[in-house]
């Protein structure tokens, strides 16, 4: 007689249970096993919400001057008092160089500035919903005046780096997904007809294709960037940016969603799908993207961080993003002359962001290419 309880009988063993699991819980049982994937995952979803609350991290207006404190270094705030876990930092002092010139700042050890938690600043909206002027962090007198911590420095117009730079993240983290959704849309509608209906749709939309992509990329960029006017408004160069971006970055995809069509097309649940009357739109959506639905997503996450590329190359050669807007590329921007490399490197910041958060999509997107596939070794 079997022993144990009818309900431990029946519980399925863990050789069953592999076989008896959907395709996204095996999907995400091996995306967990990828150690690098699950950081990038996690240093990516740090990335956007900061975008999503970055003046209330912010530690004052991103675009206040300060002529008092030009190009001042990185202000590191002391982590202990005495025994206490109370960071603070000291006050400074500008004084000038009277061999060079320069101004250069140096410690009043006599005063103190201990950091605090949400404090008043500047007034903003949050997620564009209500106005308020709390944020997460910042420092002010006994008397309650405002100081500024500088944790990053400051530029040439003694404007806040670290504020400079939550703000920057949220333009390039956001214009990297809505560039890759467009072309996600572009690469899967005309790859899909094109593999679809194959003949002379499909020797048109290849053309084209290949007329895109034998245009060398930077002048490509230089002519279309320079078609935008430069009176437009800030959210007019945003879109147009990100329309020009998805414009080149389709083709790939389109490339591998029409080889796939091309193999499904005859599948024996396509031929189902046709014979029981369905459109050719509700095929392609309904019946054959899903199919290879997994690795749209691999491929989409790996185009993110060439958005991101993208967007700072341009910004950076003055032919993207300019100011008012703040991004990574409009801050390196600021950053391209010798004294910056020399004197300032710290403006140099931004170019760390994307680097790490370029690795970041490439774990992360080499752990869902590897997991799209569950059934292999």
């Amino acid at each position: 007689m079997a022993s144990g309880t009818l309900a431990e009988r029946l519980e399925p063993t863990e050789e069953q249970a592999l076989y008896l699991a959907p395709q996204w819980k095996l999907i995400w049982w091996r995306f967990r096993r990828h150690r690098l994937a699950l950081l990038g995952t996690s240093v990516v979803l740090l990335f956007y919400l900061v975008a999503m609350f970055a003046e209330f991290l912010a530690l004052q207006d991103p675009f206040q001057r300060d002529i008092n404190k030009l190009y001042m270094g990185m202000r590191i705030p002391h982590v202990f008092d005495g025994w206490k876990p109370h960071p603070w930092i000291y006050a400074v002092e500008q004084k000038r160089n009277f061999d060079t010139l320069a101004m250069y700042y140096v410690p009043v050890e006599t005063k103190r500035y201990h950091v605090k938690y949400f404090v008043r600043g500047y007034e903003y909206k949050m997620l564009g919903l209500f106005r308020t002027n709390w944020h997460l962090f910042g420092s002010e007198t006994p008397e309650g005046v405002i100081v500024a911590l500088h944790p990053l420095g400051t530029d040439r117009m003694g404007r806040d780096l670290w504020s400079r730079m939550m703000l920057a993240t949220r333009v390039s983290m956001s214009i990297g997904l809505v560039g890759v959704a467009i072309s996600l849309f572009l690469g899967t509608i005309l790859g899909g007809i094109s593999g679809y209906y194959s003949g002379w749709v499909d020797v048109v939309v290849q053309r084209l294709i290949e007329f895109l992509r034998s245009i060398p990329t930077i002048p490509l960029w230089i002519s279309l960037a320079a078609a935008i006017p430069r009176d437009w408004s800030v959210i007019k160069v945003y879109f147009a940016i990100t329309v020009i971006l998805s414009f080149i970055g389709w083709t790939t995809l389109a490339r591998e969603v029409r080889g796939r069509f091309l193999s499904l097309r005859e599948e024996d649940f396509v031929l189902a799908a046709r014979l029981y009357g369905t459109g050719p739109i509700r095929t392609i959506l309904r019946h054959m993207v899903p199919s290879f639905g997994s690795h749209i997503i691999a491929v989409t996450t790996l185009a993110v961080p060439a958005m991101i590329i993208a967007e700072t190359a341009l910004s950076f050669l003055g032919l993207g993003l300019r100011q008012p807007i703040i991004s990574w590329g409009v801050l390196l921007f600021e950053a391209q002359n010798f004294r910056a490399v020399a004197d300032a490197p710290w403006l140099l910041t931004p170019g760390a962001a994307v680097i790490i958060a370029v690795l970041a999509f490439n774990f992360m997107g080499d752990g869902l290419r590897d997991a799209a596939d569950p059934y292999s070794v």
